[in-house]
């Protein structure tokens, strides 16, 4: 389908982004029911959710680019209010760094605009098309791609997703970094890099390596954190990092992969964020060294996530597998491009994803399978509300859970049926290219083969289990262990040595330092320019006819030449 007018643009690649957006609207607004429960002026909050959704679908549509910036910046604005709605301590500081960080993005995207107006004279999307060969239509190309870059949450516009994901509340955090605008941003990447401007090899390998940097980087800083909302908000930046790295290989299988990732994510992504969601709600806490003991509680909150884990890490036959197996396969492809950095890439992706499953083998583990807080609280004891909530024993609401159950079984169907549903329906469409797949791939047999593995695995603990264990006391230093059974392993002590490492040790620090936040930085710039401005427009009347001095003098010295 291809229906265009001077401000509007209906195609396969539009269409698609635009009824995934519709059902995380519908998504999110079931689920806020539930947790939004109580909370103040809930007319204000549902009114902006249905703005955010007009704006998006007015950006997904737009064929203008002045009409497309007038939604997207609405959007920037939209989510600074949302996050409002958290009444948190750090609720207006998260808020006005999204907003800036967004908001100076905007700006770039205002200047790529006028250099392609210069360019090509037009700024309907469908007219536009400009060969990277001068260094106008290079920045033009860079400009608008800051904003995309932004919106997604790649490096380094994106050190707003982590504090948003920790600061707002959660069905924000789901709809928004987790959803609609990883939707949007890598939209609009898409949309520039294969119909406004023919890439050049030397901005491909530049999307590759932001691409690959941005999963590792990101992926390592969610392996120690002791949040829970904050360690999903790092991994939903590591996320984009693949999308980004398939879009930059070039090739169809790889962009492809990309676009399939992105949709992918935004499944599994808000699934987790809506799981850890009702985790919060029940527990009143997001701290992993204060949860503990939830699978049994939440069983079915814990499936969703269970399976949300598995496929945001990339296991068969899950849907995160199957687009990364794509991008994997662009990355080989680049190979035969002449390319000598692909398995620098090809790295990168592999161990991004097994680093991925290691930081939600902790997650799990500190939220679902660890012992509980304080599993036999005393008597005497005030109970918090997680101890509480270990007595009470209850699921989550069904309409929190439903969006997680729906949102699980769309990680499973996409994964095992990824051809046949979400590739053939949606994203090769989108694309218009025939898509050569490299090697081969049987989501039905690859199912049976993980089947039969899984039988194999069972048959040999039971063989296991029919010798019974030998129990022994525990020593420590040679001298016998004292029962404590208070005594539990959080999981927030996994992987920490990693921060003791060289040279990891001294990243970490700087990171901790925020010498990598682009807000942190931009605001001492500015401020130490404005204690400049103020040091020199002291009040004192000396000072100004100083510079009235000085400025007659420069303007006769031009006039005088």
């Amino acid at each position: 389908m291809n229906l265009t007018t001077q401000f509007f643009k209906f195609d396969n690649l539009s269409i698609f982004v635009a009824i995934f957006v519709g059902i995380f609207f519908l998504l999110i607004t079931i689920y806020s029911v539930g947790f939004m429960r109580q909370k103040k002026n809930l007319i204000y909050y549902y009114s902006f959710l249905i703005l955010t959704l007009l704006s998006s679908l007015g950006a997904v549509f737009s064929n203008n680019l002045i009409l497309f910036m007038i939604f997207w910046g609405f959007l920037g604005l939209l989510l600074y209010l949302l996050i409002e709605f958290s009444q948190t301590e750090n609720a207006s500081y998260t808020a006005k760094k999204a907003f800036i960080i967004i908001g100076g993005t905007d700006a770039l995207m205002l200047l790529g605009l006028a250099l392609v107006w210069r360019l090509t004279g037009s700024l309907q999307m469908d007219e536009i098309s400009i060969s990277l060969n001068t260094k106008v239509a290079v920045l033009a190309y860079i400009c608008l791609a800051a904003g995309a870059f932004a919106k997604a949450g790649a490096m380094p516009f994106h050190t707003w997703v982590p504090d948003t994901a920790q600061d707002a509340p959660t069905p924000v955090t789901a709809f928004l970094p987790a959803s609609l605008d990883k939707l949007l941003g890598i939209y609009f990447l898409v949309r520039i890099s294969l119909y406004m401007f023919k890439m050049s090899p030397a901005l491909n390998t530049v999307l590759m390596m932001i691409g690959s940097f941005t999963i590792v980087a990101a992926v390592m800083m969610a392996l120690i954190q002791h949040d829970l909302k904050r360690l999903l908000g790092y991994h939903a930046v590591s996320q984009v990092g693949y999308m980004v790295l398939g879009i930059g290989t070039g090739n169809p299988i790889g962009i492809a992969g990309g676009l399939f990732h992105m949709l992918n994510n935004t499944i599994y992504k808000s699934c987790l964020f809506l799981s850890g969601g009702a985790v919060e709600k029940e527990a009143g806490t997001t701290n992993l060294e204060k949860l503990g003991g939830f699978g049994k509680i939440m069983p079915i909150t814990f499936t969703s996530f269970l399976i949300a884990s598995l496929a945001i890490s990339g296991i068969p036959p899950f849907n995160g597998f199957a687009s990364k197996w794509m991008i994997y396969q662009g990355i080989i492809k680049t190979a035969g491009n002449g390319s000598h950095l692909w398995i620098i890439w090809l790295i990168a992706a592999m161990f991004g994803s097994a680093l991925t499953l290691a930081s939600f083998m902790k997650l799990i583990h500190a939220v679902f399978l660890g012992q509980p807080v304080n599993k036999q609280p005393l008597s005497n004891k005030i109970l918090t509300k997680a101890e509480a909530m270990i007595n009470k024993r209850r699921e989550t609401s069904p309409t929190m859970w439903i969006p997680q159950v729906f949102l699980a079984g769309l990680c499973v169907i996409f994964g095992v049926f990824a051809y046949r549903i979400p590739l053939k329906m949606f994203i090769f469409p989108s694309l218009g290219e025939k898509i050569e797949f490299l090697g081969i791939w049987n989501a039905s047999l690859a199912t049976i083969l993980i089947i039969v593995g899984i039988a194999v695995g069972i048959i040999i603990y039971l063989l296991g289990t029919i010798t019974k264990a030998r129990e022994t006391e525990a020593f420590i230093g040679g001298e016998i262990l004292e029962k404590q059974p208070n005594m539990r392993i959080s999981g927030t002590e996994f992987y920490n040595t990693i921060k003791e490492i060289t040279p990891l040790d001294a990243i970490y620090r700087l990171a901790e330092r925020k010498v990598f936040d682009i807000y942190y930085l931009g605001s001492i710039i500015t401020f130490g320019f404005n204690k400049i401005l103020s040091y020199l427009h002291n009040g004192i009347l000396p000072t100004y006819l100083s510079w009235c001095l000085l400025g007659m003098i420069i303007l006769f010295y031009i006039l005088l030449r």
